[in-house]
């Protein structure tokens, strides 16, 4: 059993990496709109209803998968390095896979700003992650996650084992899948 963490800012490419991740591996994708977009059709995410169910059906995903006979999971977070409880949080994603002795891998994608603006607008995001279909909205949140908090980590920061970051601007996602299969040897 494998997780595989990709991570970055918005609009970076984390699903459609992880998509194409998962055609040429056995994992299955979970990215993180899946429930994001489920419990915003009754509470908005930035609620407290809202992420309390959005981390009650994650846990429960995670706790799944972690003891059933799949090969792995891909998972996608925008993960705020300037905040504790994002680190806690991989820490505790993790944790339920280790504990049942899978083997955790990080990957990080990070690309211009000019390049997530327009993959903000892509037709293949906007069909697979419906609360992004408010383009003003959308890019607005973009632009002030940024500001707030810091969706990259710094050099050296991140000292797991099985960790690679990807400067994806001009590369394909296709690229970047097998670049992170070929790394781990998947």
């Amino acid at each position: 059993m494998k997780l595989v963490i990709i991570f970055g800012p918005q609009a970076v490419g984390k699903m459609t990496v992880g998509q194409e991740l998962a055609k040429i591996t056995e994992l299955k994708l979970f990215h993180n709109h899946m429930t994001i977009d489920l419990v915003s059709n009754f509470f908005s995410y930035g609620s407290a209803a809202g992420k309390r169910l959005v981390n009650l059906f994650r846990q429960e995903i995670f706790e799944e998968v972690a003891k059933s006979d799949l090969p792995g999971l891909i998972f996608t977070f925008v993960w705020a390095f300037d905040l504790q409880s994002d680190w806690d949080y991989i820490e505790h994603i993790s944790r339920i896979f280790e504990s049942e002795g899978s083997t955790v891998y990080l990957v990080e994608l990070e690309a211009d700003i000019e390049e997530r603006l327009e993959r903000n607008k892509s037709p293949h995001r906007l069909e697979h992650k419906p609360t992004k279909r408010n383009l003003a909205f959308s890019e607005r949140d973009l632009r002030e996650t940024m500001e707030s908090h810091r969706l990259n980590s710094l050099e050296g920061e991140v000292k797991h084992p099985n960790y690679m970051r990807i400067n994806n601007t001009d590369l394909s996602p296709e690229k970047a899948a097998l670049m992170i299969k070929e790394k781990f040897g998947f």
